[in-house]
């Protein structure tokens, strides 16, 4: 009898996975798939319409940023669906390739290979292309800290609390790259990394004096950097402007100003694509990568800039359902970081953009223009996706097979 029942649930699983296999389609998350499009769609036009009327950015091809735009987010589709469609188990062995790669990227930064823009060393210049690995090393970390403290949870059987020389271990593993990312300086992706790193560990059931003290610790760290002066100057000057904005309205409160203005021009149904005074006369700095939120406040106005917030929280509301409902830790972890990553990226560039948060140089995740940015950004998208089919099929399968293994114990 329990032979029969053996063998019913191994031809039976084979047939569910055989199923799922020409069933794949039906199992993807349609609601990150359309968000992520949507935001996408939105972004490009944002981005052809911030670029359009700047000929010295463009050289007189109107069209020239928007095409590049859209060949970066036909890449990192490719990327996204290929990270979505690999096996579970391959994710976690290139994991480490990814970390390693990510460390190496920003090593190379440091080096005659990169390249100052904007007051920080944060790229590297190769022909034609700019890279900056500083976004993949958000998507290397989170993966890595994923499968860390997820192997630790397996080896302990989730029986006790994440332990202190655990914790400490995945803090070296986030502290690797988050010293080569504030050599550069780069202090946006490294509040971006922080937050990220503080919810992966909350996550993963960190103890709360460790939480605490790393709150604690980061505000001290902050409060002893300025009073070093190891903050670049331009970056101390940016936390002024956003505490006061009429401080240098000429220079680091520029930005800030100009943002405000374009945002507060839209109203609520805005000035019309494409018909922004602010954005077609070119008053806002980098308005196509860090201030493209500022192109949707003012030519789609309050709705269209809150369709944007909404396309973003039901996405971020969608990841954290695929991160709960993942049937192993790894999945599980590797989702909330995901979440926490583009949650406050997304909030920080937002926030700067409204003149609540300081400038600090983060792109808007799946909007703004940028290869690299928008590489990382697709393939923590692809990730989701991944996380979110295996526990499909394993749920499917678990279903099944319970069903079928409890009709064959009946005869």
């Amino acid at each position: 009898m329990v032979m029969t029942a053996t063998v019913a649930t191994s031809r039976t699983a084979r047939r569910v996975h055989a199923t799922d296999d020409r069933a794949t389609w039906r199992r993807v998350d349609w609601m990150v798939v359309l968000c992520g499009l949507s935001l996408l769609t939105i972004g490009s036009l944002l981005v052809w319409s911030a670029t359009a009327a700047n000929e010295v950015l463009t050289g007189g091809d109107r069209t020239a940023f928007v095409t590049k735009h859209v060949m970066n987010i036909a890449i990192g589709l490719a990327l996204a669906v290929a990270i979505a469609a690999t096996d579970h188990r391959w994710v976690r062995i290139w994991t480490p390739v990814v970390y390693l790669s990510g460390v190496a990227g920003l090593a190379m930064v440091l080096s005659p290979l990169g390249a100052v823009i904007n007051g920080s060393r944060s790229w590297i210049l190769i022909g034609g292309m700019s890279i900056q690995p500083a976004e993949l090393a958000k998507l290397g970390v989170v993966a890595a800290m994923a499968l860390f403290l997820a192997e630790r949870a397996e080896a302990r059987r989730a029986r006790s609390a994440l332990r202190s020389w655990e914790v400490v271990a995945a803090l070296v593993l986030a502290a690797v790259p988050a010293v080569l990312i504030m050599a550069q300086p780069d202090l946006g992706t490294m509040l971006v990394l922080g937050v990220t790193v503080f919810g992966l560990l909350s996550v993963a059931g960190a103890p709360k004096t460790w939480l605490m003290g790393l709150a604690g610790g980061a505000v001290g760290l902050a409060a002893l950097a300025i009073r070093l002066d190891v903050l670049q100057g331009y970056q101390l000057l940016r936390f002024q402007a956003f505490l006061d904005p009429s401080l240098d309205p000429q220079g680091a409160g520029y930005n800030t100003t100009q943002a405000r203005i374009a945002i507060g021009n839209g109203g609520v149904f805005g000035q019309g694509l494409f018909d922004g005074s602010q954005t077609q006369a070119g008053f806002v700095p980098e308005q196509h990568t860090d201030f493209v939120f500022t192109v949707a406040g003012e030519e789609l106005g309050l709705v269209g800039a809150g369709a944007i917030i909404a396309l973003f929280l039901a996405l971020l509301w969608r990841g954290v359902q695929i991160a709960g409902r993942s049937d192993d830790m790894f999945g599980r972890l590797a989702g909330a970081g995901v979440v926490c990553w583009l949650g406050f990226q997304a909030f920080q560039n937002i926030g700067m953009c409204l003149g609540i948060m300081p400038v600090t140089g983060v792109p808007l995740p799946l909007v703004s223009y940028g290869g690299t940015s928008m590489f990382a950004s697709l393939m923590a998208i692809g990730l989701l996706l991944n996380i979110h089919l295996r526990t499909e099929r394993s749920l499917g399968l678990g279903v099944v097979l319970r069903d079928r293994v409890a009709r064959s114990r009946r005869f």
